[in-house]
């Protein structure tokens, strides 16, 4: 797996790519020029990662359910390996998870699924139930992969006060043809007594141009 990383300090902000992205996708959307005084200043550290994507909820002849075990190893990777890299980069104890489109699946997952080693997340335009890729499927490794399912059956009190204290951001655009399942999930967490700020943009927004201007304006918080 392939890892580039801009600046030298501040808080670790991973960012996953699109569905047909890599770990230049964002330097090569120019997102670092777009976030340059928050690295320049020292306010965070861009991490642009890969996928396994091809292997995982894009190899359509694969059972969903090994395409989920699949996908499962790449959150293992992102916990176990690349998180104590950028560790060692850069120790900033503050880490962040963003995403457009299938990468804000990835970022919401990922730190939903690890809400201790995540302090904010920022979805841009995302997909939060993974059973549109598996055709209504599910079992326990697709309900281990999925936000929508796992978070509205979580009732453990530590990891629930865990979710309490992340900054959960989802943005997404009125005409977006997941803009009702953003909504819903962002009530799947208020019911759970997990604050977050659903963010609506007004017509589709599902294009870098507003992916721009929403992570400039989602990085530092609500806003």
């Amino acid at each position: 797996m392939h890892v580039r990383w801009f600046g030298e300090g501040g808080a670790r902000l991973l960012a996953f790519p699109t569905t047909m992205g890599n770990h230049n996708e964002w330097p090569n959307r120019y997102m670092p020029d777009v976030l340059r005084e928050h690295i320049e200043r020292g306010w965070l550290q861009l991490w642009c990662l890969d996928h396994n994507h091809d292997l995982s909820w894009y190899d359509k002849k694969a059972h969903p359910g090994h395409r989920a075990w699949l996908h499962l190893q790449y959150d293992r990777y992102i916990r176990d390996e690349l998180l104590p890299f950028t560790a060692h980069v850069n120790a900033n104890p503050f880490v962040m998870a963003t995403g457009a489109s299938f990468g804000g699946f990835h970022a919401m997952s990922i730190a939903l699924r690890n809400p201790t080693l995540f302090h904010r997340v920022i979805g841009l335009s995302g997909m939060y139930d993974i059973k549109g890729m598996t055709g209504g499927y599910s079992d326990a490794n697709v309900y281990a992969c999925n936000p929508f399912d796992f978070m509205q059956h979580e009732d453990d009190p530590g990891r629930l006060a865990a979710f309490r204290r992340q900054d959960i951001i989802i943005a997404i655009g009125r005409g977006d043809p997941n803009f009702e399942e953003n909504v819903e999930f962002s009530t799947i967490l208020w019911n759970k007594g997990i604050g977050n700020a659903l963010r609506i943009w007004d017509g589709h927004a599902h294009d870098w141009p507003y992916w721009e201007q929403m992570i400039v304006r989602y990085v530092g918080g609500h806003d």
